[in-house]
């Protein structure tokens, strides 16, 4: 995954899950930010499908366990994009 994606959705992280960007890496993941609960992952994958203009599907939100898992599905499917 590149750094610009990985960046991008830290930043979304943020947004959603309230802390600062800078506190998220990709390892983060629901069991070591609290308030990263089933709610606040639909939110985050509504944001990352707005953010980057992409439709997950049930399985790609199955693979996403922790920040660096999200923007390794963000980038597969921007690379298969048309």
């Amino acid at each position: 995954m590149t750094a610009s994606t990985l960046e991008q959705v830290r930043n979304v992280a943020s947004d959603i899950l309230g802390i600062p960007a800078d506190k998220i890496t990709a390892e983060s993941s629901p069991e070591t930010i609290e308030n990263w609960d089933s709610m606040q992952h639909l939110n985050l994958v509504l944001a990352i499908e707005e953010k980057f203009g992409i439709q997950l599907e049930p399985e790609d939100i199955e693979q996403m366990k922790n920040i660096g898992a999200v923007a390794a599905v963000v980038e597969r499917l921007q690379s298969a994009a048309p």
